[in-house]
């Protein structure tokens, strides 16, 4: 007996102020970079896990770090995943191990140049195929991007479910530069450690600064953190104050020295000569591992951060100080701006050494005021240790993470929703919301389903808009071109065709509609027009090209043949477009990819289902063979590793030989599975195929990749579909269509097995 796709549950728990609620079950994929890697994203992400392993010990997190190539041993492989920098083939494996892992949330640490590619774009192909609702903390947001870096952000907006921010002006640009969403946005602050405050005096000797004053900037060094102006403010400090000591600590960036060796660190202390405090300057010349530099930030007085642009999104060292109660002197770029306000900090013009030394010089002037300064910092600071940046944190993650559902399968479904979409022409293509767009008119391919439908509603049904069957089968007649042997497609609202003869893909599905009345209309007037109108133009059908338009011929056909078994005319359609895909298959089929054509597209199960019609039909083993193996290599394919139903995704349509993308999901897809799960099924009795029936349509009521409610039973009406960060709000014809048309299927298979469902 068939069992309904189950629901995927999880227990709710919850703890103290470290420790928020949290069901067990989440499973974190964590993307950035990672220590032992030397970069200010790596100390970040790992003091990330770290927080949320202390918070949330029953979350499981799968960190997922890049490593530059030939360096992955160096990272322990008990926590992380290594993801080969400049590697394509790294970056999938890396999306096909979450998709495996069966990750319930996707967390980015971004950084342009973390990924490689034009603006970090290597990034992209992993997000493409991976499911899992996704969130991004930002690490820098760009005022003027260049071309590629809004290409990169706007990537990552369209897939992003949340994206986090440490600042308000990077919030602002996301909403006004790049059009984000504000409610996709999150401030978090820069997480922090939490130590006590005063222990300045006690760090002090560690580092040989006993009895010293000391004024302190940390990172990595590069061109752009502003250590010329420090350096020319220094002679102005020393006058005052001769004991000061100023101390540069972090290695020079690896890029930097990848293109000039040491040379810009050279011109530094060659600077501090010319201005003669190279006495009163100590360069630690190495990478800090997070303990060394919090304590190197506890032996400091002042910390100064010189930096020259403006835009600086986030400045982690920045924080840290703040977090440890220093005094901090700054230039106003962003971050600064804004955690140094309201006198929480000394902001000073950029590469204004003489303001910097000014500032500087009365804080060490008034031990007082020093003090006090550092209190309010330290204070501020408690908003941002890691505890509360993991609670902030863990809540996002839970209103982020998907909450499965199913529920059972309506008998019945409403007609309203697609009445909505019908006048006196016929039924039109799109939809705002649920409102028609008069804007793109019609085309024969809704059309032609939309007859198709009217021969599966009921009296009761047709008592609300049979009237409706002439007005198809009008648009259905009035679309045949004579002067062309082909179907036109588009028509304006104000009925004036668009085109003289549509593509063959539209042609094929018109036929198929056509075969469809012939066999099951209503009415036998209706079926006897059908019946002519096939004999008149499916004879196009022997010249079609389109795998696509071929397979709906066929089925066409195949309905036709169900009443007529030794028609000529589709007999030959049957046969010929047998031979077509069988021929494809095994022109195309190599291990791993057992399909008809090199890529992927839209109603793919269509050319299996219609290879087994073919086979039943004209009594072909090696047809029909042939079509169980590709439609199980596809459901295979179409089935997440969570058990639920994944359409191809139209972002992969056209893409040879490549597993699809995830995204964007549409409902026609629904239809075409169960209608071949169907033709499987009457084949060869076996029940899992009713099984990829069902998980198909329950995508219609949740159980797909953002866990929404696709259908509406009540007024039988479906959304255009599902992207990255939920549903499309339109009722497109095609979309209201399929779910009808899947509602119907679905129903029919299961009185054939005798399935009694809710």
């Amino acid at each position: 007996m068939y069992e309904a796709f189950p629901a995927l549950l999880a227990d709710d728990g919850q703890d103290g102020f470290a420790h928020p609620d949290v069901p067990h079950a989440v499973r974190l994929a964590l993307i950035g970079g990672f220590l032992p890697r030397r970069c200010g994203i790596a100390t970040f992400t790992t003091d990330v896990h770290a927080a949320l392993k202390a918070s949330a010990p029953d979350m499981t997190i799968d960190v997922y770090a890049m490593s530059p190539p030939a360096a992955e041993a160096e990272f322990d492989g008990t926590i992380c995943n290594t993801i080969t920098e400049g590697d394509p083939a790294a970056f999938l494996a890396a999306a096909a191990r979450i998709e495996a892992s069966g990750a319930d949330v996707i967390w980015l640490q971004h950084e342009f140049g973390l990924f490689g590619g034009p603006a970090g774009d290597m990034i992209l192909p992993l997000l493409d195929h991976v499911a899992a609702p996704l969130i991004v903390t930002l690490h820098t947001v760009l005022a003027k991007p260049d071309p590629d870096q809004m290409r990169v952000m706007t990537r990552l907006i369209a897939r992003a479910s949340k994206l986090v921010v440490m600042s308000d002006l990077s919030r602002n640009l996301l909403i006004s530069v790049y059009g984000a969403d504000a409610k996709q946005i999150a401030l978090i602050p820069h997480g922090v450690p939490d130590r006590p405050f005063g222990r300045s005096a006690e760090f002090k000797p560690r580092f040989g600064f006993a009895g010293r004053k000391v004024i302190l900037t940390f990172g990595l060094l590069s061109k752009g953190k502003g250590i010329e102006a420090m350096i020319r403010a220094l002679p102005q400090i020393v006058r005052r104050h001769p004991g000061i000591l100023y101390c540069v600590a972090g290695a020079t960036h690896p890029n930097l020295v990848a293109h000039e060796g040491e040379a810009y660190r050279h011109s530094l202390q060659a600077l501090a000569r010319e201005h003669g405090v190279d006495g009163h300057i100590r360069w630690i010349d190495s990478f800090l591992d997070t303990d060394e530099l919090l304590d190197l930030i506890e032996a400091a007085d002042i910390f100064v951060t010189p930096y020259i642009g403006a835009q600086q999104s986030t400045s982690g060292t920045l924080s840290y100080a703040m977090a440890l109660g220093k005094a901090i002197v700054s230039t106003p770029y962003a971050h600064a701006s804004e955690l140094l306000a309201d006198d929480h900090g000394r902001l000073v013009p950029f590469g204004d050494s003489d303001a910097m030394a000014s500032a500087i010089s009365l804080l060490l002037d008034d031990p007082e005021r020093l003090h006090s300064l550092q209190q309010r910092v330290y204070s501020r600071g408690r908003d941002m240790v890691w505890p509360r940046f993991a609670e902030h944190t863990i809540n996002l993650i839970e209103a982020t993470r998907l909450k499965p559902r199913s529920e059972p399968l309506a008998k019945r479904i409403g007609i309203s929703g697609f009445v909505r979409m019908c006048d006196n022409t016929g039924i039109l293509q799109h939809s705002i919301h649920g409102i028609p767009d008069r804007r793109h008119g019609y085309c024969v391919d809704d059309n032609a389903r939309a007859l198709m439908l009217m021969h599966r509603l009921d009296k009761p049904m047709l008592r609300q808009c049979g009237h409706l069957t002439n007005v198809f089968a009008s648009f259905v007649q009035h679309a045949w071109n004579r002067d062309t042997g082909e179907f036109r497609n588009f028509m304006g609202f104000g009925r004036n065709w668009l085109e003289d003869i549509g593509s063959e893909d539209s042609c094929g599905r018109t036929i198929w509609a056509i075969g469809i009345t012939a066999r099951h209309a209503h009415d036998q007037m209706m079926r006897r027009w059908a019946r002519e109108l096939f004999l008149e133009t499916a004879p196009s059908a022997l010249g079609f090209q389109s795998p696509r338009a071929i397979a709906f011929a066929m089925l066409g056909s195949a309905s036709l043949l169900a009443s007529e078994a030794d028609h000529a005319l589709p007999n030959a359609i049957l046969r010929q477009g047998a031979d077509r895909l069988t021929a494809l298959h095994d022109a195309i089929a190599r291990p791993g990819w057992n399909w008809f054509e090199d890529v992927l597209a839209y109603d793919n199960c269509r050319l299996p289902e219609a290879l087994l019609r073919a086979g039943v039909h004209l009594g072909d083993d090696g047809m029909i063979a042939c079509g169980l193996e590709t439609l199980s290599w596809l459901m295979d394919l179409q089935t997440a590793p969570q058990g639920h139903f994944r359409p191809v995704g139209s972002d992969s349509f056209g893409q040879r030989f490549a597993r699809p993308k995830v995204f964007d999901q549409q409902a026609v897809e629904i239809w075409a599975a169960i209608d071949a799960a169907a033709a499987a099924w009457e084949v060869t009795r076996d029940p899992n195929w009713l099984t990829h029936a069902r998980r198909a349509y329950d995508w219609f009521d949740g159980g797909n990749d953002r866990c929404v409610k696709v259908g509406d039973p009540h007024s039988g009406t479906s959304r255009d579909g599902i992207n990255p960060r939920g549903l499309n709000l339109n009722e497109g014809a095609e979309s209201v269509l399929s779910y009808q048309h899947a509602h119907y299927s679905l129903q029919a298979l299961m009185a054939k097995a005798g399935v009694h469902h809710p």
